[in-house]
């Protein structure tokens, strides 16, 4: 029997095979489940990575390492193929050097962070090819699957359910002009913000400073929203100029 023979292609879909690729489907699912969870967290207290990032690094991590457990069906069960070398340590060099690749495309602007969902889809695309390449076929279109619906539709469901907002501000005060954090922190409170911790820091530059920090939503309904925060800026004491962006920190 040839390596292109009908049988040997048809071993890649073989009831065995099938019942394999089924137990990689549950788990990729719950993975999912499970990521977008943890991400909802983080999404909700306006962090940069959120539930897209975390379900496309969960059910890719949940792939690389259940197939670990089922090796004898790799390659549709000619485990021939494999006995010259280990295949594992293929796949742990292809996953780390895509890793690097992902950090390559994250851009970190002020407090402002983007690029980490098409970091993540690129760490699972990298599982995807991982599953093509050891015959898990059904498994490889299931995770190309769920990380395309990851990427169009969570940000949808995000936009559904509760979150905070952030916002980043940066005061630029008059000259000679003090400015108390805790006036700051009370007038965010009354607009529907809080300053989120640690985010604050201050430059000083001829006698006059200048304030960056993110202010989060306390509720989508409480917090003002963003014209209305700069006009109440624009009237604030020693306030010379501003800026405000939304903001993932």
């Amino acid at each position: 029997m040839t390596e292109l023979s009908f049988n040997s292609l048809a071993a890649y879909w073989s009831i065995p095979e099938v019942e394999t690729n089924i137990l990689v489907f549950m788990n990729l699912i719950g993975a999912m489940l499970l990521g977008l969870i943890v991400g909802y967290e983080r999404s909700y207290h306006g962090r940069a990575a959120g539930m897209r990032t975390y379900s496309l690094v969960c059910i890719a991590s949940a792939a690389l390492v259940v197939i670990v457990g089922y090796p004898g069906h790799w390659y549709g069960g000619h485990s021939n193929l494999v006995s010259a070398a280990d295949p594992t340590r293929v796949i742990q060099g292809i996953v780390t050097g895509v890793g690097f690749l992902g950090a390559g495309v994250i851009v970190k602007q002020g407090f402002n962070i983007s690029g980490l969902t098409t970091a993540a889809s690129i760490w699972a695309a990298s599982a995807i090819g991982v599953l093509v390449g050891i015959g898990f076929y059904a498994a490889a279109i299931l995770l190309t699957l769920l990380s395309a619906a990851s990427m169009m539709w969570i940000s949808r469901l995000e936009g559904w359910l509760p979150s905070r907002q952030a916002v980043a501000i940066t005061l630029n005060f008059r000259k000679d002009f003090v400015p108390h954090e805790d006036i700051l922190r009370r007038v965010a409170l009354k607009r529907g913000y809080e300053v989120a911790s640690g985010t604050i820091s201050i430059e000083y530059r001829d006698g006059t400073f200048e304030w960056h920090f993110v202010a989060v939503e306390l509720s989508k309904t409480a917090a003002a929203p963003l014209p209305e925060l700069a006009a109440e800026l624009a009237k604030f004491e020693g306030v010379v100029s501003f800026s405000l962006s939304r903001a993932r920190n």
